[in-house]
């Protein structure tokens, strides 16, 4: 009988030891994990813009990762969400050194919402929040916060109107000439219709044109827009510019005229 006690008692000083060592060389495994970000990229492909944020994770422990999740949320420097996204890996082996590729989808038609409608014409850096979550040895489980951020190029950036000239056309009409441009600092090209409308210092709209919008990704764009108006250019207050894109819409930008 005694035996079989004593025989008991090293078993679970064992069971005990074996646990310990377990749990010692699993927090120490753990640390040796070493998540980093790796450079940003981004492309256009029609109305969606794809972010795609390499993830490397190191595992330099005794034990497997499983159960790993990447979740990433993307927000404007005014801290509206743009996008977010989530990866799953079932496993990275023990010692393994990986990259993940993590990728977030951005609708262009969601730009010119009202929070968002800033980056339509200021050139701006984005803030990537992501959280690691993973089980660490089949039993730990852990979360691991990083941050990076990428840069983002307006469409329709430094958007400026010129002096506008003036030509008289009849008694009670005169032909107004506009210059605008603007660069494309963006990854997409827009191309679509711009239209600009006069008012008056009663807010009253005097006339009215448009222009063809065709500005290829990281170039210049400028041109005229003619309106012909009624009354004195004397009285012009400010105008107003109506976005149409094949992806967007966007309306009224107020600006005044010089």
């Amino acid at each position: 009988m005694k035996q079989a006690i004593r025989a008991l008692g090293w078993a679970v000083s064992i069971l005990w030891i074996m646990l310990l060592l377990f749990t010692v060389t699993a927090v120490y495994s753990a640390l040796q994990i070493r998540p980093s970000l790796g450079e940003p990229s981004a492309a256009a492909s029609g109305s969606t813009l794809t972010a795609s944020l390499p993830i490397v994770l190191y595992n330099g422990g005794f034990y497997d990762i499983s159960q790993l999740n990447i979740t990433t949320q993307v927000r404007d420097n005014r801290g509206a969400t743009i996008a977010r996204s989530s990866t799953l890996v079932p496993l990275v082996s023990a010692s393994a050194n990986v990259t993940i590729a993590h990728s977030m989808s951005l609708s262009i038609e969601q730009v010119p919402t009202n929070s968002l409608s800033h980056l339509l014409f200021n050139d701006s850096e984005l803030e990537i929040d992501a959280a690691v979550k993973l089980v660490y040895a089949r039993i730990f489980p852990f979360e691991i916060s990083l941050n990076s951020s990428m840069p983002w190029g307006a469409p329709f950036a430094n958007l400026t109107l010129g002096s506008i000239s003036v030509t008289p056309l009849n008694l009670t009409h005169i032909r107004v000439r506009v210059p605008l441009s603007f660069e494309n600092h963006s990854f997409f090209a827009p191309s679509g219709t711009l239209q600009l409308e006069i008012v008056d210092r009663t807010n009253h709209v005097v006339g009215g044109g448009s222009a063809v919008i065709d500005a290829p990704s990281n170039s210049p764009f400028d041109t005229d827009v003619e309106i012909v108006a009624t009354g004195d250019s004397a009285d012009f207050r400010a105008s107003r510019l109506y976005f149409q894109t094949p992806f967007y819409n966007y309306s009224p930008l107020v600006m005044p005229l010089v």
